[in-house]
């Protein structure tokens, strides 16, 4: 008997050793890695099987994924952008209202934050106006959080 003993057939460790490569890179959502490993699969139920090991492992985490991707995106980008990919990943609703809870929280700030890296001047006249109104908006902030920030740049 090999030194391998009681590892699994081939196309299951090759399978898992995908997904442990994508995992080593950042987190994934089980959604995500799905999408990702279905062609390498040999049946649903053997992609299922070695999700589910992960999952038990600890490995893949949905909220962990959660959690990462709030970090990378939340300082660059708004509620409605980091929303609009979180929903991409068939999270729980439990998940997403606990991310969007905390975005919301923070939306103000770091919309200002953004603004204030890209322009840290008050606009000039209508048309710089709605430039930067315009620039953080596409960032995926709310129309509210965007005149907040335009207001406090006019006040200073």
């Amino acid at each position: 008997m090999s030194a391998r003993a009681g590892a699994r057939p081939g196309a299951a460790k090759s399978l898992r050793g995908r997904a442990l490569a994508y995992l080593a890179r950042r987190e994934h959502s089980r959604a995500e890695l799905t999408r990702k490993l279905a062609p390498h699969a040999e049946s649903p139920d053997e992609l299922a099987r070695v999700l589910d090991r992960l999952v038990s492992e600890d490995l893949l985490s949905d909220r962990r994924f959660v959690e990462s991707l709030v970090r990378r995106r939340a300082s660059r980008f708004g509620l409605r952008r980091v929303a609009h990919e979180l929903k991409g990943h068939e999270l729980s609703d439990g998940l997403l209202s606990e991310a969007f809870d905390a975005l919301s929280h923070s939306e103000f700030d770091r919309a200002l934050d953004v603004w204030q890296q890209r322009f840290g001047h008050a606009p000039v006249d209508a048309r710089e106006q709605g430039r930067q109104m315009r620039f953080l908006a596409a960032r995926g902030f709310g129309g509210e959080v965007v005149a907040r920030v335009i207001r406090r740049a006019k006040q200073r």
